[in-house]
């Protein structure tokens, strides 16, 4: 059936991300849950791909891509049997990192914004409190300032990458007496003197590390507020529609992928003389679960549209949070229940997605908020208006002409720094590259318009040349640009997404030239 969301260029992406995190991620999800713990180098190669700057400008190190982009990476994040990873990169990309984009000064976006796209920094958002939870108006951190720094002192729990992370963005009251109206955002060096850590025991997202973390006397630059004092409340609040949308996304996405993973069982497993996927009682439960799942997906699909195109839709997140969410939990229960006993049995995966399934519908706002906050605006017609930083507003309330002006102020920058190469030394430079890499299998074809390369790894190795031969793949691209990758000055993949590659022909090896350029 043909999705009207996503379009050839989301689905060339989704097979390279696929691709990724087969060979990087999925091989290790067991010894990271045992450990407890996602090595750093796993962000960097993240960040490496343009993974964790999809939304982002290129001016910091982004893809500048269209949010779909990232429907797609949380997707097939939630598909790798592990709640944990996919909550650490979410919370990477779409819970923390956004405030430093959002509400940052220019200094904030060097120091720390650059630095989580490129995967050198782990990010985390620090709100919850052992007394303060969903009312966050109610927490007790506190920031005093004394000249040039604001000293911190207080708790919080529930943190994600609180243990293992670097940099965290923390909720405090900066004025105590005035409730919700004195909350400020900080960015805090996880590792500062004052600030430590303690890992929590859980029930389930066992490869995140989740932390509680205590701040004794922490001085924080006061160059580190983020926006204006005593707003940081409202900038929340902005912030958790994108929060809520992923939430939804993972619970849909996991939901499938759980599944697809029970279906196998069921067609391998027999029962009374025949195959388990037989019996009318299990097919028709099948039936209503893949029912539910493919129309909260597309609901869920509709809200991320509305977000993108830069509507405030709460009444529609809190929904698709809460469908999306409780449904992973219904799910989770009778795929469990479809591998008898043995889904209790650690060594299948069904009883770990069981498990991390169940905090979906506690964080990042509980179903009885979400409950609450849909019934007064159904029932008592309230409205929730959108909040921007007065300092740096949300990248969707830019408008068009300085959107274009940034881009064109970007490309310029690029262009300067990158000395074009000439096509003979391009040439060479690939043959090199190609000599060290696998061999692509097939026949691939770099069009710079007067000029190209083709490199041939039909025969066991890459054979690279001049010559104006067919192809299985052609590759569209400006000799400037692809200079600028050979150099490592720009990502093949945030190319292709930025628009400056087009391709013709099978489009998986199109995804092998990430591999090839090193």
């Amino acid at each position: 059936m043909k999705n009207y969301y996503f379009n050839e260029d989301h689905e060339m992406f989704r097979q390279g991300l696929k691709d990724f995190l087969a060979k990087e991620v999925i091989p290790n999800i067991e010894k990271w849950e045992e450990e407890q713990r996602i090595p750093k180098e796993v962000f960097k190669k993240f960040g490496d791909m343009g993974y964790l700057g999809l939304n982002y400008p290129e001016k910091y190190g982004g893809m500048d891509a269209d949010f779909f982009y990232s429907v797609v990476f949380v997707e097939e994040i939630s598909k790798v049997f592990s709640g944990g990873f996919m909550a650490a990169f979410s919370v990477q990309q779409y819970m923390s990192s956004p405030y430093l984009f959002k509400h940052g000064s220019e200094f904030i976006k060097e120091k720390y914004l650059t630095k989580a796209i490129t995967g050198d920094a782990i990010c985390s958002i620090a709100i919850t409190e052992p007394n303060a939870g969903s009312d966050v108006a109610n927490i007790r951190t506190t920031a005093v300032r004394e000249g040039d720094h604001y000293i911190v002192n207080g708790s919080k729990t529930f943190i994600t990458s609180g243990v293992y992370g670097d940099v965290l963005i923390t909720v405090v009251k900066t004025d105590p007496s005035e409730g919700f109206n004195g909350i400020s955002l900080l960015v805090i060096d996880r590792h500062a003197e004052g600030v430590s850590a303690t890992k929590l025991k859980k029930l389930g997202w066992h490869a995140s590390d989740t932390a509680e973390l205590a701040f004794d006397n922490v001085k924080v630059p006061v160059e580190n507020l983020l926006g204006d004092e005593n707003q940081g409340f409202f900038y929340l609040m902005g912030g958790l529609q994108l929060e809520r949308l992923v939430g939804a996304i993972g619970g849909y996405a996991g939901s499938e992928s759980a599944l697809d993973y029970s279906l196998q069982y069921m067609s391998e497993r027999e029962a009374f003389g025949r195959s388990i996927n037989k019996f009318q009682v299990l097919r028709h439960r099948v039936a209503q679960m893949a029912s539910e799942i493919e129309c909260i997906k597309y609901f869920v699909y509709n809200c991320c549209k509305l977000h993108a195109d830069g509507e405030y839709v709460v009444k529609e997140c809190s929904m698709a949070k809460l469908l999306g969410t409780e449904l992973s939990d219904k799910v989770m229960y009778q795929c469990l229940q479809f591998f008898g006993g043995y889904g209790y049995m650690e060594e299948y995966k069904m009883a770990r997605m069981f498990r991390d399934s169940r905090i979906g519908t506690i964080g990042g706002g509980t179903s009885e908020i979400m409950r609450e906050i849909i019934a007064k605006m159904v029932i008592d017609d309230k409205s929730y208006a959108k909040t921007t930083s007065n300092s740096n507003p949300s990248s969707n309330a830019k408008k068009t002409d300085s959107k274009k002006e940034e881009k064109i102020k970007s490309n310029n920058q690029n262009t300067t720094k990158t000395k074009i190469m000439s096509y003979e030394n391009t040439l060479n430079a690939m043959k090199e590259k190609a000599a060290s890499a696998d061999a692509l299998g097939s026949i691939l074809k770099l069009n710079f318009g007067e000029n190209q390369i083709v490199i041939d790894g039909t025969n066991g190795g890459n054979v690279v040349s001049g010559d104006d031969v067919e192809a299985n793949c052609t590759v569209d691209v400006s000799l400037e640009d692809f200079t600028a990758m050979v150099k490592g000055e720009l990502n093949p993949m945030g190319a292709f997404m930025a628009g400056k590659m087009k391709v013709k022909g099978d489009t998986g090896i199109a995804l092998k030239l990430q591999s090839l350029m090193g």
